[in-house]
């Protein structure tokens, strides 16, 4: 497996009617097949997230659309970024995502992470818990997937998940890979360390070089070789040939988050956008490249938050930072 330019719709705000949701959906996913974009994800959410939208605005069930994306593309990998561990019994997760890998030639990665969303726990009733809970649940329920996906029948006994003999047939093969994603320095870097291929860090970036220097740490301390971990970050990327357009939608954009970039101070400013490259499609590819891939993440994983369903927006994406993560 390798991820070196990931896709990721992050809202199914088209302004469209429903019926034509899922189209641009899979117009999106196909765009950035042919584009060079070697994977696509969709969130793991019922609500949207603070931060993009309002919880009402539309939001689809991850597995059941990454279903659909299979029999709509032919090369890309799908996976959710990430699924939100708390939302379903570990072999259960293992059986969905082993479906997908058979419904699409081969092509699933499961994308996983402890949840954090209360919001959603508390409404759809969910137990939440605490921190320490979650992150207890994630790493038991990778103790039974991590084998399930494998090959293997894991028993295991826990304080939160208990299997006998778990069963995952079919399989199309024995090493679906396995990412991470979040920004925690012990625990999920520490997790990551232990079972997954790949690790997609959620940060600002000013904090990726700390952020490496501490997964380095996590794969010392139990042995591992850092290379054998592929990284990447993710990143929200406004773009367009023009790059004035490009700026006043992240203007737009901000402006739906209460920022006013036209009236924020140099520190509001960094703050709003530290996680976000914008501009034309030169002065994006220089940001990433400075801010990101300099820092010695191995890839990208971006969203288009404000135009992304807009035709040829991911094509453009695509073109322009193929190049990057290839040299």
């Amino acid at each position: 497996m390798t991820i070196r330019l990931g896709y990721q719709m992050p809202n199914f705000s088209y302004s469209t009617p429903v019926a034509d949701l899922f189209p641009t959906v899979i117009a999106q996913a196909r765009e950035a097949e042919s584009a060079g974009f070697d994977t696509a994800f969709v969130m793991d959410h019922f609500y949207q997230l603070p931060g993009i939208g309002a919880p009402d605005e539309p939001m689809l069930e991850a597995y059941t659309a990454l279903g659909a994306l299979a029999t709509a593309t032919d090369n890309i990998q799908l996976s959710a970024l990430v699924t939100g561990n708390t939302y379903r019994n570990p072999p259960m997760l293992a059986k969905a995502v082993t479906t997908l890998d058979v419904a699409s030639g081969g092509r699933a990665v499961l994308g996983i992470g402890a949840g954090w969303f209360e919001l959603e726990h508390t409404q759809y009733g969910y137990e939440f818990g605490t921190f320490t809970d979650r992150f207890e649940r994630l790493d038991e329920a990778l103790q039974i997937i991590a084998p399930m996906l494998h090959g293997e029948r894991p028993t295991f006994d826990g304080k939160w998940y208990h299997v006998e003999n778990a069963i995952n047939e079919p399989r199309i093969r024995d090493d679906l890979p396995i990412m991470l994603g979040g920004g925690g320095e012990k625990k999920t870097f520490g997790l990551a360390a232990r079972f997954a291929d790949h690790l997609n860090i959620i940060c600002n970036a000013r904090e990726l070089p700390r952020k490496l220097e501490a997964l380095d740490t996590r794969c010392s301390e139990i042995g591992r070789d850092r290379s054998t971990l592929e990284t990447s970050y993710l990143a929200f990327v406004i773009i367009d040939e023009d790059g004035d357009r490009a700026r006043q939608l992240q203007h737009d954009f901000l402006l739906t988050q209460g920022v006013d970039l036209s009236t924020a101070s140099d520190e509001e400013r960094a703050a709003a956008t530290d996680r976000q490259f914008c501009g034309a499609p030169d002065e994006v590819a220089e940001q990433l490249k400075t801010r990101v891939l300099d820092a010695g993440i191995d890839g990208i994983v971006l969203n288009l938050v404000a135009n992304g369903h807009e035709r040829g927006i991911v094509e453009l994406t695509g073109r322009t930072l193929r190049p990057l993560v290839d040299a």
